[in-house]
């Protein structure tokens, strides 16, 4: 595989978009991502770097019957840095708090208290749902720096109580 990180812009976009392989998706992501993170770079290029990363990332799941847990955290994890550090901004789906937090929503399957009340004892769970347990807790790892950039209003009040419930799950 050839060193992505010295490719422009452009090519990387073009090869992503002519790959479906996973580990060459996951280099994109990576290096698109690591080009997001770097302050030299300025606030609009970040973004499309940014934007580049979530492509490939969204590439990778959707080889998946419902998507990963894991590039479902990364998407969300990426979208967060971006609104917490580069601003969000309302007419870019990818870069809107409401969005973010109705998209987290729909990712989590169980309630705070459901979830809760199954943590209390989940050492005597079976495997699958102790796994679900760990799915939310992944899910919802942004939580904390999303929400101070809801306005608010029910998608706020929703995923408030994640933020507590999360620290009780395995």
């Amino acid at each position: 595989m050839p060193d992505l990180s010295t490719w422009p812009f452009e090519r990387l976009q073009a090869f992503t978009a002519g790959t479906n392989d996973w580990s060459q998706l996951e280099s994109v992501r990576v290096v698109a991502q690591q080009h997001a993170y770097d302050s030299n770079r300025s606030y609009d290029a970040r973004r499309r770097w940014a934007e580049l990363s979530l492509l490939a990332n969204r590439r990778m799941r959707s080889t998946a019957p419902e998507g990963s847990a894991r590039e479902l955290r990364q998407d969300f994890m990426l979208r967060t840095w971006v609104i917490d550090h580069l601003g969000p901004q309302d007419d870019n789906s990818a870069w809107n708090p409401q969005v973010l937090g109705a998209d987290t929503l729909v990712a989590l399957k169980l309630s705070p208290s459901g979830a809760a009340a199954l943590a209390g004892n989940w050492r005597d769970l079976p495997i699958e749902q102790i796994r679900e347990l760990r799915r939310h807790k992944n899910l919802t790892a942004h939580l904390e720096r999303l929400i101070t950039h809801l306005r608010p209003g029910p998608t706020h009040d929703r995923l408030l109580p994640w933020i507590e419930t999360r620290q009780l799950l395995p």
